[in-house]
C-alpha cells in the first residue's frame, strides 16, 4: 500500500485490511514494513535517467538525434533488499510511487496501480495497468490510466 497518509493511519489501516498480519507476533519490527515515503526513496538512490540501448548496445535516440532516456532506480540492489518486507509506504510524494513501480517492474513484477489524483499519474502511466477513478478522478489520473472505474468501487476491479 502506498499512500499519502501519515505513518500510523496507513499502518492501522493495512493491519485492518489484512495487509500486515504478523503485528502481534513477538518481535514484529514495524519499521521494516512500514516507510516514510522520502526515507524509502533515499534508500533506493532515488530515479536517474538511463540511456535506453537499442539490440546493438548503442544508445536509441530520436528523429532529432537526441539519446532516449528511461528512468531507473538509482540502486535497484538496495530496493531488492527491503521490497519483500515493505507492506505500506506512508507520507509518499508522487516520486516515491513511481521508484515503487519503476523497482517492481525492474523485477519483472506484474504492477497494478490504482489512484484518483495528478500525483499519481506517473504511477499509473507507468504501470502495467492503471486504474483511475471516474467519478472522484482526475482528468490527469483518468488520462494517465488503463481503466476508468466508472463507480469509484474498486470490487470492480474484479
Amino acid at each position: 500500500m502506498v499512500t499519502g497518509d501519515n505513518r500510523d493511519t496507513a499502518e492501522a489501516i493495512a493491519i485492518e485490511c489484512g495487509l500486515i498480519t504478523n503485528h502481534n507476533e513477538p518481535g514484529y519490527d514495524s519499521d521494516k514494513h512500514v516507510w516514510i515515503g522520502k526515507a524509502f526513496w533515499e534508500h533506493v538512490g532515488g530515479l536517474v535517467d538511463e540511456p535506453l540501448k537499442g539490440k546493438d548496445g548503442k544508445p536509441k535516440t530520436d528523429k532529432k538525434g537526441k539519446v532516449v532516456t528511461v528512468k531507473k532506480l538509482g540502486n535497484q540492489e538496495a530496493f531488492n533488499a527491503v521490497y519483500k518486507d515493505l507492506c505500506v509506504m506512508a507520507r509518499s510524494r508522487p516520486e516515491d510511487k513511481l521508484a515503487m513501480v519503476i523497482g517492481l517492474i525492474e523485477l519483472n513484477k506484474v504492477v497494478a496501480v490504482t489512484g484518483d489524483g495528478t500525483n499519481d499519474a506517473p504511477a499509473l502511466k507507468r504501470a502495467d495497468v492503471g486504474f483511475a477513478m471516474g467519478i472522484a478522478g482526475t482528468e490527469v489520473a483518468r488520462e494517465a490510466s488503463d481503466i476508468i472505474l466508472v463507480d469509484d468501487n474498486f470490487t470492480s476491479i474484479v
